[in-house]
């Protein structure tokens, strides 16, 4: 008989069964799903932020040309923003009727959520690789430039309906499993699976394992400074995802540019596996999502003695 344990009491998900099945899932049927709408494609590395890039400037053109309002919601900051920028710029696109919703903000222990001064605020990420970047002359009013905030947080899912709820949301999966920062271990999202679909915005206590995810980040000094992450944060809920008429989930974080990353077995669980709070991300099977996998992400999962860390 083998050596055989449980997974360690701070692993959210724990179904053994679930769990070995998913991880041993061969690229080539990554795609295969019996949700049709449920589309999950891979793609080479480097395309992932073309379709991300070309989508959301096709939404903004496609509204501006139309003299409608768009309505996005945002994931984590990310430089691509800035390609978007750059289109909207060579094309003088008129954003006057664009609207953005951060999906997530930090907060501190008690529950005060960063403002865009604090330096790895999303809200001040946002706004430096994206409205900053848009021609002064093209840009929308800067209200219109939304982030969570302790004024606004009661309101924020009610401020997207209102819009006319979003017009696209645009998101990938964390360490934990999480969507935006809906964690699976969060003591404020622990409820049963239908109502937890109806939750809205509010302040969230981070997953140990989002918080490790996020010390490597090159904000964070990519040194693995756990005390250096907030302890809590803001977040949109299920609702405002279920609620958008558009959904493009992407797959593509690595280490540094490497084939090493912590995503390649979550995204697997999260795309085929148990559809749970416990795997927030998991929900997503069940709705019509674009779903877009990296050449790396999509690799069989097998050990690799020849290298460590």
């Amino acid at each position: 008989m083998g050596f055989q344990f449980a997974p360690s009491k701070w692993v959210p998900y724990r179904n053994l069964e679930v769990i070995n099945r998913v991880r041993n899932i061969r690229k080539e049927d990554l795609t295969k799903h019996k949700n049709p709408d449920f589309r999950i494609r891979i793609v080479e590395d480097d395309l992932i932020e073309i379709f991300w890039v070309s989508d959301m400037f096709y939404r903004i053109k496609k509204a501006s040309d139309e003299n409608r309002k768009v309505i996005l919601i945002t994931p984590n900051p990310a430089h691509c923003y800035k390609k978007v920028a750059h289109l909207i710029n060579k094309f003088k696109v008129d954003c006057k009727n664009v609207y953005t919703f951060n999906m997530d903000e930090y907060s501190d222990e008690n529950g005060n959520i960063a403002p865009e001064s604090y330096p790895q605020s999303f809200s001040r990420a946002f706004k430096n690789y994206f409205y900053y970047s848009i021609n002064k002359k093209l840009r929308p009013p800067e209200e219109q430039v939304i982030g969570p905030t302790n004024k606004n947080i009661k309101d924020y899912g009610k401020m997207i309906e209102d819009l006319g709820n979003a017009d696209a949301c645009y998101s990938g999966p964390g360490w934990s499993g999480h969507l935006a920062f809906i964690e699976p271990d969060a003591p404020e999202f622990k409820v049963p699976l239908e109502e937890w679909k109806t939750l809205g915005p509010r302040i969230v206590t981070l997953s140990p394992f989002t918080v490790a995810q996020n010390s490597l980040h090159g904000s964070f000094g990519k040194s693995g400074d756990l005390a250096m992450v907030p302890p809590k944060a803001a977040t949109i809920g299920p609702k405002e995802i279920i609620n958008a008429k558009y959904r493009m989930d992407m797959h593509a974080l690595t280490t540094a540019g490497t084939d090493v990353s912590w995503q390649r077995f979550i995204s697997r669980l999260c795309l085929h596996g148990e559809v749970t709070p416990l795997v927030p991300q998991s929900f997503l099977q069940t709705l019509k999502t674009d779903v877009f996998l990296s050449e790396t992400i999509a690799k069989d999962i097998e050990p690799d003695w020849s290298m460590g860390y």
